[in-house]
C-alpha cells in the first residue's frame, strides 16, 4: 500500500504569525493532530504539531503570544504520494516523528500520520490472519 493510500488530503496550511491557540482552534475544528506552516518570506515549509502546542503550554507559554513560527518544526523529512507505507514507518521511526507532509511537485497534497498508517495495516493484518487459518 501507497502514502496517497493512506493520507488525508485534507492539509491545514497556516502561516508564521499564527498565534499557538489560534492554531490549535484550527487543527481541532478539523479534527487533526498537525498544521503545514507556510512562510512566504522563506518559500519554506514547516509543520506545527499538537505535541509541539502542547509542549509550549506546558512549559507555561501564553499561546495567544506565542506564534507558530517560534515551535514550527523547519527541518522537515517530507513524503511523496508514491512511498510504501513502510518507508514512510521507517522514515517516522527514524526521525522520531508522526507525521510527514507528503509533496507532489512544488506543494503539499496530503500528511500521512502514524494513524493513518495503523489504519490501513489493521485491516490487512486481519485478512491475513483470516486467510491463515
Amino acid at each position: 500500500m501507497l502514502v496517497r493510500d493512506a493520507m488525508s488530503t485534507l492539509v491545514l496550511t497556516i502561516g508564521p504569525a499564527h498565534t499557538l491557540r489560534q492554531a490549535a482552534r484550527l487543527m481541532s475544528a478539523r479534527r487533526i493532530g498537525a498544521a503545514v506552516v507556510h512562510d512566504p518570506d522563506t518559500c519554506g515549509l514547516g509543520i506545527l504539531t499538537e505535541r509541539d502546542i502542547l509542549d509550549a503550554v506546558g512549559a507555561g507559554l501564553d499561546p495567544d503570544a506565542e506564534t507558530a513560527s517560534t515551535h514550527t518544526t523547519t527541518d522537515v523529512v517530507f513524503a511523496s504520494p508514491d512511498w510504501t507505507l513502510e518507508e514512510a514507518a521507517a522514515a517516522m521511526t527514524h526521525g522520531g516523528f508522526r507525521h510527514l507532509i507528503v509533496l507532489d511537485g512544488d506543494g503539499p497534497v496530503g500528511v500521512v500520520s502514524v494513524r493513518d498508517i495503523i489504519r490501513c495495516w489493521a485491516p490487512a493484518r486481519r485478512q491475513a490472519a483470516g486467510m491463515a487459518l
